[in-house]
């Protein structure tokens, strides 16, 4: 079966929409006027689990390998990740001093500057992360702050696949029922769940919608009205919730409530309107990325973290756009870069299991 370029494309675009988000919430809190930063949410995870629903089938043997293999590349990660972030402590304590490296993690901010650093390895630290608990990494903020997406999605994917195995019939009534609860939770939000519920009633129906758009084309008619239901919905926004809930929109993220769900549709009729309609024939520099999206997003986590320190001496010296672009470009290249190293860091990991594996294996 030959790959869909489409799905590497949007994913790559999506990808490089998220760096651009984290370049303008992260380090571009700094700098960057609000209006450019909320309109970044435009195109945001939403497009991700469309895209998972789209690829996705009712196969569960192949689905819970796909995550199997997911979750020990991300532990593979978030353990370079852990001796990363307690040798370069090391190093700080070793070399310069305590007041040095509070020093050094100010710049990310009063919220994410670390209060205390023990030359002890926080072994629960790695335990908690193996199991999607997501305490904050000193000296890479960006990463843990944008690990919920990964919880979200394989709760996601191993409900989904449930439903379209033991219920592909009545596909359209778990999309009605996520659609009536996230709408509950939303007119009611004493009653908006914590936790996880109020995140997989949403982003599954967006997974279940492009799941159903498998294969389909959208007629060239529709287009219009599609368009013109995103522009209803965004004036019934504003006219509801006033025009101030447009510098809002970032905090009705999590979870996500009725001002961010409508912020995602124009986004969403796009990808499900170009899919089997923009045809992608080569190979090319988002596709690359869309193909290896996991490594990027990992990769994007520690290139965020590390243009704050670009970020602070320059913010005076040009006009905000200017660094914005500068930022955002060096953003990208350092996430190739990393997004590069952690693949063949993967690929070791992966071989030092094998190796356990043969050498623990009973003889036959």
């Amino acid at each position: 079966m030959n790959r869909d370029l489409y799905i590497d494309f949007a994913k790559g675009l999506a990808t490089l929409s998220i760096i651009f988000i984290h370049t303008a919430f992260w380090s571009g809190q700094f700098y960057i006027i609000p209006e450019i930063r909320v309109f970044s949410l435009v195109f945001d995870v939403a497009l991700f689990y469309a895209l998972s629903g789209i690829t996705s089938g009712n196969n569960i043997e192949k689905t819970l390998y796909r995550l199997l293999k997911l979750q020990i590349t991300y532990m593979i990660f978030v353990t370079l990740l852990f001796f990363l972030d307690y040798f370069f402590k090391i190093f700080g304590l070793t070399f310069f001093s305590l007041e040095w490296l509070q020093s050094f993690y100010s710049t990310f901010g009063s919220k994410y500057s670390a209060t205390s650093i023990s030359t002890a390895p926080q072994w629960q630290n790695l335990g908690n992360w193996y199991l999607h608990e997501y305490s904050n990494a000193d000296t890479f903020p960006v990463v843990m702050g944008s690990f919920w997406y990964l919880k979200v999605y394989f709760i996601l994917t191993v409900f989904g696949v449930l439903i379209l195995k033991f219920f592909p019939k009545h596909v359209n009534w778990f999309i009605g029922l996520c659609i009536a609860l996230t709408l509950i939770f939303n007119i009611f939000p004493e009653i908006y769940p914590s936790g996880q519920v109020g995140y997989v009633a949403f982003y599954m129906t967006v997974f279940l919608v492009g799941n159903r758009m498998r294969g389909k084309k959208i007629p060239t008619k529709m287009i219009p009205v599609l368009y013109g239901l995103v522009a209803v919905a965004l004036v019934w926004m504003f006219w509801y919730f006033g025009n101030e809930i447009f510098f809002k929109i970032n905090k009705q993220k999590f979870p996500p409530q009725t001002p961010y769900i409508i912020w995602t549709f124009f986004s969403l009729t796009t990808l499900f309107i170009l899919y089997n309609r923009l045809k992608i024939t080569k190979q090319n520099f988002v596709t690359h990325i869309g193909k290896n999206a996991i490594f990027f997003y990992f990769g994007q986590g520690i290139s965020s973290s590390l243009v704050y320190f670009l970020v602070v001496p320059m913010k005076e010296l040009m006009p905000w756009w200017v660094l914005m672009v500068i930022i955002y470009i060096i953003n990208v290249a350092l996430a190739f870069i990393i997004a590069t190293g952690l693949k063949k860091f993967d690929a070791f990991g992966w071989n030092v299991l094998e190796v356990l594996r043969k050498k623990t294996a009973s003889p036959n």
